[in-house]
């Protein structure tokens, strides 16, 4: 398998947990990039459901290696938890999983920063985060006042950087009207798990050179998706890391030469967490996804917010990323709905557009331009091959290909690996 990056391509939740479990059968390492705990990727496994937030999807299967790369930021206490609680369900880490000793990490104090910003405490304007501190953590490592994982092995040189770093967040805290911080908490707290993720830390940058050395396929792990980028996505709406294929590199140490593929997954509809603009927003569909029990977040539990397709959105993905092929996940969410919509541009004011406005306020003012397509209303849980599949959902899937202009090569009508339709024409 060449090296390949996942990467979604709409704001998140587009199922990408699953392909990388699927594509991680003919890799031999699965890199994560970039994110923290924010994420959540959901894997079936048998009648096992795993979430997994920060650990690559890649270790549910038993030979392969993963590694938590220099563009992640890792809150180490909850790392340890999600590491005891794979191991709790036979799940073996042991000389499997490599974290970067140059990922820096989350505090207490991010979090709460975090809360108190999003409820628009200090002048600021609610955003919608998963209020797990990731935002304020990317924001000390640009300011370069961050603590990275190799600070957190030796006591001498982290307890001297926790106690500068609590002086001058207890203060901001203060001014937010969050609690202070003790010291003693965050200090017992971390030099624990440091003992627990020691043996688990090294030079990933190293690794993952080597590993190409030897020909080994790596597999790069996004999370998020490409309109919560930083850079690219619906900015200020969007997470604080490079949610696109490009941070794959800056966020691994993995140069551009090296890649060789880029997947980008697509939800047969379109959701997202969080505030800011979705033009192809329906409360009908959003409604009756969620009293199905569907879409709601990995991570926070929070009601995704629901929407036709919006081919606007991802021929833009496609651009951005570099994407060669496209997943197609939650094929099946459609099964019973007797009329599709899928956005082809944006009616806005006044005129008819094929792009993303970069200014919110005018992304907020398009109206989806719609294409209307039959449904199937039959259920494609079972198909295995796309000859399967009814002929108004194959007819569904090429419109996806001419809309986008990238190949559909996976299908998923289901969570579990089999429910999974990989073509070859």
């Amino acid at each position: 398998m060449p090296n390949t990056i996942i990467v979604g391509a709409q704001w998140g939740d587009e199922g990408k947990g699953k392909i990388i479990d699927v594509l991680t059968d003919r890799a031999d390492i699965v890199a994560r990039m970039q994110g923290g705990n924010n994420a959540g990727h959901t894997v079936l496994v048998g009648d096992e459901k795993y979430i997994l937030h920060l650990i690559p999807s890649g270790i549910l299967r038993p030979d392969k290696r993963c590694v938590v790369g220099n563009g992640t930021v890792v809150d180490p206490v909850h790392l340890v938890d999600e590491i005891r609680g794979l191991e709790k369900l036979g799940i073996g880490i042991r000389d499997r999983l490599f974290i970067s000793e140059t990922a820096h990490l989350v505090f207490p104090w991010h979090r709460l920063i975090d809360e108190y910003r999003d409820r628009g405490t200090g002048g600021g304007s609610r955003l919608g985060t998963t209020k797990r501190g990731i935002g304020p953590a990317y924001g000390d490592k640009a300011a370069r006042t961050g603590i990275r994982m190799i600070d957190l092995l030796s006591s001498r040189a982290f307890i001297p950087l926790l106690e500068q770093r609590l002086r001058i967040n207890n203060g901001i805290l203060g001014s937010l009207g969050a609690p202070r911080i003790s010291r003693g908490d965050v200090a017992d707290a971390y030099l624990e798990a440091a003992e627990v993720l020691r043996p688990h830390v090294t030079d990933t940058v190293r690794l993952l050179h080597q590993a190409c050395g030897r020909k080994e396929s790596i597999l790069f792990e996004g999370a998020q998706g490409a309109f919560l980028d930083i850079d690219h996505g619906s900015y200020p709406y969007v997470t604080s890391s490079s949610t696109t294929a490009g941070g794959a590199c800056t966020g691994t140490g993995v140069p551009p030469g090296r890649i060789d593929h880029v997947v980008g997954v697509v939800k047969a509809y379109t959701t997202r967490v969080g505030e800011g603009p979705m033009p192809t927003e329906d409360d009908d569909l959003g409604n009756h996804f969620h009293a199905r029990g569907h879409e709601f977040g990995a991570t926070t539990g929070r009601a995704r917010r629901c929407g036709w397709l919006d081919a606007v959105l991802i021929r833009h993905a496609v651009m951005v990323n570099g994407i060669d092929e496209i997943a197609v996940t939650n094929l099946d969410g459609l099964d019973e709905t007797p009329t599709l919509r899928i956005c082809t541009g944006y009616r806005l004011d006044g005129d008819t557009i094929e792009h993303i406005p970069n200014a919110m306020g005018s992304l907020s003012r398009c109206r989806p331009v719609y294409r209307e397509l039959p449904g199937w209303r039959s259920s494609t849980r079972e198909c295995r091959s796309w000859t399967d599949l009814p002929p108004a959902a194959r007819n569904y899937l090429r419109t996806v290909e001419e809309l986008t202009g990238s190949p559909v090569r996976i299908i998923s009508v289901g969570p579990s690996r089999s429910q999974t339709i990989e073509l070859l024409r």
